[in-house]
């Protein structure tokens, strides 16, 4: 997936100047692409300037007191019509990157301790994670049957997260086993 329709698929929801659009890349922001998408603001402000040119994106400037002008990008007609037709488009499954589990390949080389140590500090990450997305499902998400169209598609991209730290987990549980 391109940034483009990262970008897209944020701002379809609600215009935002590049800043507060950049925040919403950063993972510690409850409700944020950053939990599954990752850009840097340099990213974020070249890709804005490229939407715009393409005619994907209109911004408009608003006066601050004591501070430049922000620019407020909101998606165009041509720029939601571009976002359907990439979701319609298939998609490749996402490689596996990871480098824990490359060295779990070649932990034989270390004293299982080793292994165990860098699996109980990864443990305490995903369930740091898990607890965050279960705070977020708590307060935002809970009568999911009553929710909008679009907040039941944050809500399933948010039940793939917890997923994804629950099945991590039940990994953890069972490799600890096989180390010990």
């Amino acid at each position: 997936m391109s940034l483009t329709y990262a970008i897209l698929s944020v701002l379809v929801t609600a215009p935002s100047s590049g800043y507060d659009l950049a925040k919403r890349f950063n993972p510690s922001v409850e409700g944020s692409v950053g939990f599954f998408w990752s850009a840097s603001f340099q990213q974020i402000y070249r890709e804005l300037n490229r939407l715009e040119e393409k005619g994907s994106l209109q911004a408009e400037s608003v006066q601050q007191e004591n501070r430049p002008d922000k620019r407020i990008y909101a998606v165009t007609a041509l720029g939601k019509q571009q976002l359907c037709q990439w979701i319609t488009e298939s998609e490749e499954m996402a490689p596996i990157k990871d480098d824990l589990l490359v060295k779990f390949y070649a932990g034989h080389l270390v004293p299982c301790q080793t292994m165990v140590e860098k699996l109980e500090a990864h443990r305490r990450q995903h369930l740091q994670r898990l607890a965050i997305y279960q705070e977020i499902k708590h307060q935002h998400f809970k009568n999911p049957q009553a929710l909008s169209k679009a907040l039941k598609f944050q809500y399933m991209t948010l039940l793939r997260g917890i997923h994804y730290e629950t099945g991590w987990l039940a990994w953890c549980d069972e490799i600890m086993l096989l180390l010990k």
